[in-house]
């Protein structure tokens, strides 16, 4: 795969516990959430079209594709990417052909926005995977939403490759949309909304009156897909104001309309899950590319709005149940204990950054003990400071909320527990340290000895440590994330495909892909719409579970039309 050749260069995984990019991330997390308000672009897009979009499809009926959380590594971004390029797919007996609108439903690019990232790790990709339009049908539409890593530069890159009005389109596929949230009417009495919120915090002004503007257009018997970005419903369990935004916008918003929001549809959690209620279907899925992430930690019900959160006016709460996840809870579980082999694997840079400390801290622990000589003491540093800094680091990483916040006590101690057993291996090595006869070498020699054969050893052991914490701490619901981003996962992926019936009858087909392709081969002599690599090996899918049929017919029939063999009627 030569980047001359394709035009952008091929990314690896991004190494989510590298030391230089948990620094940096964590900068720019601080700097939006501290200062997203001032330079929020949102404001300024009420310069920008206010149009809502139209998508009637074909005789009446429209196929749409739905994915999120993909610029990561080539492998897994390319693998979906390609599979959604293809004129059709055959998953389990079934024929579904390519959908007429790709939607994005965040993250379109890891680990931070800018123009480099977004060419190679997702444009690139995606251009390679249906570089013309077909030639055999209409050119498919592309929308697309930000998520939080879009949001780190403020939506500058964002905007620029989504919103543009000359050259508007990524390899086959048109982009229309000129702001980060969009309205967009479908076929049959369908609405597509999808609304931009930064960090969760709120909607800002233009954009719902962007929306009620939209909204003019709706009545009682239309329906609606909401496009979030991110399964509020599911962080709401823990943090109870993290869906009023949300909560808000379908109650001032869409309900006074008489229309039905019938599917809430997003990503930002990297796995696929469906709860099920009375009103409406919450989906997450976010396997475009991204790590994997487990889904054994998922609740089995959860109530939306909950019941704690502090809005007055809140929508009446509902039961919803968990209907389907993937990876299982099993498999899920399963994974998880792959963090032995994979984390010191997969993540170099902070199995080097654990050997340092331990062998600083190794050094100042035998420095107290033994009092060594004044050379040695110059290269030591204090050891309160060294025990203070792993305490520091275990408590932080554990990530504990404000003291309001239910559980808080968890994450404090659950990193106190593993600051003190790093410090215990710290203790454990240094006494090993001064059995052996490096410790009477004339200095630096203890000090070379230490850097080249105590140092590896000790990044691996505490490294052991760390995954062993990660493991525990995962079953308190504590450092979830980390335990499976620390693996780097990069299969399992998944992906949506709706079908708006010309009936109105809408179905959501989620796809699996058990295992993606790394080995791929070029394809000079295809037609100009066909993928310019192909894989080399299978790259399978399979339904998550049964399709969904969400909503029936736009026009009730006098009787009841029976569902599809192997289809799940909601």
């Amino acid at each position: 795969m030569d980047p001359q050749q394709l035009g952008f260069t091929p990314q690896r995984p991004v190494g989510w516990l590298a030391p230089l990019l948990l620094l940096n991330t964590g900068l720019r997390t601080l700097m939006a959430l501290l200062f997203g308000a001032y330079l929020d672009k949102r404001e300024l897009q009420n310069a920008l079209s206010g149009d809502s979009f139209q998508q009637p499809g074909t005789d009446g009926e429209l196929w749409l594709d739905y994915v999120a959380d993909l610029g990561d590594g080539f492998h897994s971004t390319y693998s979906v990417a390609y599979l959604l390029a293809q004129p059709r797919l055959e998953v389990d007996g079934r024929v579904l052909p390519r959908g007429q609108v790709l939607l994005m439903g965040g993250d379109q690019v890891y680990p931070l926005a800018n123009g480099d990232g977004y060419e190679n790790r997702m444009k690139g990709p995606y251009r390679a995977a249906l570089p013309e339009a077909p030639a055999d049908g209409p050119r498919p539409t592309l929308f697309a939403l930000p998520g939080n890593h879009d949001w780190y530069d403020g939506l500058t890159a964002f905007l620029r490759l989504f919103a543009r009005r000359k050259d508007g389109h990524i390899g086959g596929w048109r982009t229309q949309q000129r702001r980060s949230y969009f309205a967009v009417e479908l076929p049959a009495k369908w609405w597509l909304f999808a609304i931009d919120e930064q960090f969760g915090a709120y909607i800002d002004d233009p954009q719902l009156l962007y929306f009620e503007k939209a909204a003019r257009n709706l009545g009682p018997d239309d329906r609606i897909i909401l496009m979030t970005p991110s399964p509020t419903w599911v962080k709401a369990a823990k943090k109870p104001e993290a869906y009023d935004a949300v909560d808000y916008f379908i109650r001032t918003i869409l309900a006074p309309t008489g229309a039905q929001v019938r599917l809430l549809v997003s990503g930002d959690l990297h796995h696929y899950a469906r709860y099920t209620g009375e009103d409406r279907e919450l989906i997450t899925c976010g396997g475009g590319g991204a790590y994997l992430l487990g889904t054994h930690q998922l609740p089995a019900t959860l109530t939306v709005p909950p019941k704690d959160t502090l809005t007055r006016s809140a929508s009446r709460s509902r039961e919803y149940s968990l209907a389907s996840r993937f990876p299982s809870a099993a498999k899920s579980r399963r994974m998880g204990w792959g963090v032995f082999g994979k984390l010191p694997a997969r993540n170099t840079g902070f199995a080097t950054m654990l050997g340092i400390v331990h062998t600083l801290t190794m050094l100042a622990m035998a420095g107290a003990a033994s009092q060594g000589g004044t050379i040695q003491r110059l290269f030591s540093i204090p050891l309160v400071f060294m025990l203070v800094l792993i305490l520091t680091g275990t408590v932080l990483f554990a990530q504990p909320p404000g003291a309001s916040s239910d559980k808080h006590a968890r994450h404090w101690i659950l990193g106190l527990v593993h600051g003190f057993a790093q410090i215990a291996l710290a203790a454990g090595g240094t006494w090993v340290w001064l059995q052996l006869p490096f410790r009477d070498w004339a200095w630096p020699g203890p000090l070379a000895v230490a850097a080249v054969l105590y140092g590896p050893v000790i990044a691996y052991l505490a490294t052991q440590l760390l995954a062993l914490y990660l493991l525990i701490a995962s079953y308190f619901d504590v450092n979830v994330n980390e335990l499976f981003a620390g693996q780097g996962i990069e299969d399992g992926k998944s992906f949506l495909r709706l079908h708006i019936a010309a009936d109105g009858t809408l179905t959501v087909h989620p796809i699996g892909v058990e295992k993606i392709c790394r080995k791929w081969k070029a394809d000079p002599n295809g037609a100009p719409d066909s993928s310019w690599l192909r894989p080399e090996e299978p790259l399978l899918t399979h339904l998550i579970e049964a399709p969904i049929v969400v909503d029936g017919p736009a026009d009730p029939a006098p009787a009841s039309v029976p569902a599809a063999p192997g289809s799940a009627q909601l």
